[in-house]
């Protein structure tokens, strides 16, 4: 199972899903030393920008909703060009950014990063240009920038979107077995604890043979991402076998899974996952603002789906990207004002609209083009007011350390071995250990 599907493929208004697979620790050990500046893949030549034209080099991944802004940014900044440059997956990306920062040549002028591995490229800040600008004061709440910020107070990268949780659920299934299925009362009956969520799945599992929700790895993950620091303390050592709040969540989520037999088993990005939103697979699912669209495509033609403003624990932050601008791209100033056009509030209104990557920025939250949103195959959900709501309710950041990748992947296949029957609970926690060990 992938540690969590870090962006979505869109067509059109709406999107499909693509899965993501985890790999492995950035290793640029031969570059952390110096600063280049070549010009990026894409880039003219340094002497290009005085006064004439002048080529940037987007590179993002799957669909940032950028297809109809670009031409619009190159309206209004006639002197630039944008090639944008676009991978299938965020892994993909990953595997082109660090090869080419490692190769100190060949990145595009403006970068996209996912959130999970923005960590590592912190180790390397020096390589990327400080954005703090005071034209971005206050355009994203604090734990976005954070994410961003190196040791030395340097911003490193612009927030594009965020990743708010809210609980997706079949109405119609839970209407078939006895319980409420409009969004008031769903959200009211699951409740705002974990507690409450995994009550409400008893009861539920008592009047039905649906399972509750999708995987022991999917809930883990929106619970684990409550908490500050998971796997890595801020000075780098691995606290992941010992930390009492990983044991924790993990024996809660098993518990809940396996022993109240909540869980279908069905782990996200498999093809029984896929198939199963034309199954009754499952009655309700943890549910970032890019879930809506992977529902959406898998279960099209089933009717039921709806969004319960609701997320146990209080709120919760799963996904979410950056741009950043290398140094070694020959047109810094151009980079650094396409960066911040593109994640100015107006626009990522426009990229949400388009294709449902909810905005990072603070005034975006407020605007009424965003409360506007609503999806008409989740019974006409008002997704942009619900998910505001979410995003609202975020207080916590968990601190990602360059290990974070590989050791939530290690969690993840520790929790798949149990779902699959491979391994108990106890036999499958030792593994984990082990290979968290063997990282070094």
């Amino acid at each position: 199972m992938t540690t969590r599907a870090t962006r979505t493929t869109r067509t059109g208004t709406r999107y499909k899903a693509v899965a993501t697979v985890s790999i492995g620790l950035l290793a640029l050990s031969a570059c952390s030393s110096s600063s280049t500046t070549e010009p990026g893949a894409g880039s003219t030549p340094a002497g290009a920008a005085g006064g004439g034209q002048v080529t940037l080099t987007l590179a993002t991944f799957n669909q940032f909703g950028y297809e109809d802004l670009l031409p619009e940014f190159e309206k209004s900044h006639p002197n630039i060009k944008v090639t944008h440059k676009k991978a299938a997956t965020s892994n993909e990306a990953r595997d082109n950014f660090n090869t080419r920062l490692a190769a100190g040549s060949g990145m595009a002028d403006v970068e996209a990063v996912e959130v999970d591995w923005l960590p590592e490229i912190l180790q390397y800040s020096a390589k990327f240009t400080d954005l703090e600008n005071p034209s971005v004061d206050g355009r994203w709440p604090e734990w976005k920038t954070k994410a961003a910020t190196d040791a030395n107070g340097a911003l490193v990268g612009y927030g594009t979107d965020a990743g708010p949780e809210a609980i997706c659920y079949r109405g119609d299934l839970l209407k078939a077995a006895g319980f409420p299925s409009d969004r008031e009362s769903v959200a009211k009956w699951l409740g705002t604890s974990w507690e409450s969520y995994f009550a409400a799945g008893q009861q539920f599992a008592a009047k039905s043979k649906t399972p509750f929700f999708d995987s022991l790895g999917a809930t883990y993950q929106g619970m684990i991402n409550q908490v500050e620091k998971t796997y890595e303390d801020t000075d780098g050592t691995v606290i992941a076998t010992t930390n009492p709040a990983v044991r924790k969540v993990y024996d809660e989520v098993v518990k809940a899974g396996i022993d109240n037999k909540l869980s279908a088993k069905l782990q996200q990005w498999s093809d029984d996952w896929t198939a199963s939103y034309q199954k009754n697979g499952f009655a309700t699912m943890l549910c970032p603002g890019w879930m809506v669209g992977v529902i959406e495509g898998n279960a099209k033609g089933v009717k039921g789906w709806d969004i319960a403003n609701t997320f146990p624990g209080g709120g919760g932050n799963w996904g979410g990207s950056y741009l950043v601008v290398p140094k070694q791209s020959a047109h810094p100033a151009e980079a650094r004002e396409l960066a911040d056009w593109l994640t100015a509030p107006e626009q990522q209104i426009k990229a949400f609209q388009k294709v449902g990557a909810f905005p990072s920025q603070v005034a975006a939250q407020s605007s009424p083009e965003l409360a506007a949103v609503k999806v008409a195959s989740f019974n006409n959900a008002p997704t942009g007011q619900i998910f505001s709501d979410r995003f609202k309710g975020i207080s916590v950041s968990p601190f990602k350390g360059p290990k974070y990748f590989a050791i939530n992947d290690a969690m993840q296949k520790a929790l798949t071995r149990i779902e699959d029957g491979t391994s108990t609970p106890a036999a499958s926690w030792d593994k984990f250990t082990a290979d968290v060990q063997a990282l070094g």
